[in-house]
């Protein structure tokens, strides 16, 4: 599929405004726009300005507060549980963050449950800014319920991801980002969007059975846990999963399971929800508070480079890094701007015009 390329700043500038048209703070505006910008240098294009729409509708919906008075609802020395008061993820979760970086900062570690937010971006933009302290950074959110759990059709968990991130010395950070479902929704969008079919192993039909059909959530399917099934070990994938939803929201008083509420505005919520909104699992810990920082690199750079090292399968695919892939695309698309499929600069020009603001596709470089 055709792509276009858009600069950085021009791609930037155009989230901002999109932001401020529904009412964020230009501070706030800038931050969401940050979080979604991550995504796409990071190579992880269906979390990021892919999604912008779909933040403008829940707005539009009323299922978004633009405004925010983010506040802490419990707190003790190391932990806490804020209250995101209906915000988007991109903002609540990057203060539910710094909290936590604050604490371990003063007490060694700090961990932070949220609830009544939204969808909050890629979990590897938040523990990354732990590791930037010199700390090892955890992530995780709960998620629309799209995935069945083992022996079953119905859907209860979301993709529900989670991101452990490491600093190292001489090498980019090792960060394991990733969804607990055997692939995330945004991947079956890329594909739609394509037209292209999907990996048998990602979903199931209405009735239990596989398919490559990028479009069967649509009639009534559900994606996978990690693992497909019980012979591949889907019941590691749903425990995981169960994980993130337990820290995420049952800790925090946000919805959980099939309550939690759907990312796209045209579903509403279940009636008789438990919590509120959607919740988010944030921690930080520093590594100087189990052996000096300079050592742990030395020995991540010699981690790095003995799994780097090892004999391939085939000679012309090394083992990759957790993280590495990301981080060369962040390298590339720094230098070479971000590229956007055709539907997705299409969707934003109709948003764009809709919002009275510069159309993205006057920005493209080619």
């Amino acid at each position: 599929m055709n792509s276009n390329i858009f600069p950085e700043d021009k791609l930037r500038k155009f989230t901002e405004a999109v932001f401020e048209k529904i009412g964020c703070s230009t501070e706030h505006a800038a931050l969401a726009a940050d979080v979604l910008l991550a995504s796409d240098l990071r190579g992880i294009d269906s979390h990021g300005v892919a999604r912008l729409s779909g933040y403008v509708r829940l707005y539009q919906k009323g299922r978004i507060n633009p405004n925010p008075t983010i506040t802490i609802a419990h707190e003790t020395a190391t932990t806490a549980t804020v209250d995101g008061d209906g915000g988007l993820g991109l903002v609540v979760a990057p203060f539910a963050m710094k909290l936590a970086i604050e604490k371990a900062e003063k007490f060694g570690s700090g961990w932070v449950s949220v609830r009544n937010s939204n969808h909050f971006g890629i979990a590897g933009y938040h523990a990354l800014e732990a590791v930037r302290k010199d700390m090892i950074g955890f992530a995780m959110t709960n998620a629309s319920p799209l995935v069945a759990p083992t022996f079953t059709t119905e859907r209860l968990l979301g993709t529900n991801p989670m991101c452990y991130a490491f600093p190292a010395g001489r090498y980019e950070p090792v960060v394991v980002d990733m969804a607990t479902a055997a692939a995330a929704n945004g991947k079956l969008e890329i594909a739609q969007r394509a037209s292209k079919a999907i990996p048998e192993g990602w979903v199931q039909t209405q009735t239990g059975e596989n398919t490559t059909d990028a479009h069967a959530l649509k009639t009534g399917g559900s994606l996978l846990t990690l693992g497909s099934d019980r012979d591949h070990g889907s019941h590691k994938g749903f425990g995981l999963s169960a994980t993130v939803d337990i820290l995420s929201a049952v800790l925090s008083g946000a919805n959980y399971g099939p309550w939690v509420p759907p990312f796209v505005a045209f579903l509403d919520p279940l009636p008789n929800l438990p919590g509120q909104g959607i919740g988010h699992f944030l921690g930080a810990m520093r590594v100087d508070g189990f052996r000096p920082v300079d050592e742990f690199k030395a020995h991540m750079d010699n981690w790095i480079e003995r799994f780097k090292s090892a004999k391939p399968i085939n000679p012309e695919q090394p083992v990759i890094i957790p993280g590495e892939p990301e981080a060369e695309a962040e390298r590339e698309r720094k230098k070479s701007g971000i590229p956007l499929v055709e539907p997705v600069v299409k969707d934003l020009d109709e948003l764009a015009a809709s919002l009275g603001i510069n159309l993205l596709s006057d920005f493209a470089i080619k």
